[in-house]
């Protein structure tokens, strides 16, 4: 009985975390404003968690630097399964402006699965809050996948 309750709220609730891999902050910019009262995703119970532990879907925005892919493979280690792994704008799905640089390692798909990529430079929060919810949906299919 009380599985069912903590998976049902689960279901609804996704917790996100947000990486950013050497951004220049304008994708960082557009998710916080999607969280505010103006755009209020919350209110869809999509929250912002600080560690990766509690994560249901990690938002990682920037080109994949050298110095920081190793970090993201270790944070997503610490990311509980079932997760959803969501690229915020142009930059982690092709290294955008920075590709071709010494440091850029991108796109993030060489490293890890990605589940749902939402485009532009910077993305308009309508599409950021369209990817979040198209990762719930995604995360609710994996999350039924293994309870079968």
């Amino acid at each position: 009985m009380i599985n069912k309750i903590i998976n049902n709220s689960m279901t609804k609730s996704p917790w996100i975390f947000h990486i950013n891999t050497g951004s220049c902050n304008g994708c960082d910019i557009e998710l916080v404003a999607v969280l505010t009262p103006r755009y209020d995703a919350e209110r869809f119970g999509f929250k912002l968690t600080g560690t990766p532990r509690q994560a249901d879907i990690v938002v990682v925005s920037g080109p994949i630097t050298s110095q920081s892919k190793d970090r993201l493979i270790r944070t997503l280690a610490q990311v509980p399964e079932p997760y959803c792994v969501v690229t915020l704008g142009s930059c982690p799905q092709s290294g955008n402006v920075f590709k071709g640089s010494y440091s850029v390692e991108a796109p993030l798909d060489r490293f890890v699965h990605v589940d749902v990529a939402i485009a532009g430079c910077t993305p308009k929060p309508e599409a950021i809050m369209e990817g979040l919810y198209e990762a719930a949906k995604i995360l609710k299919e994996k999350r039924e996948a293994v309870k079968a």
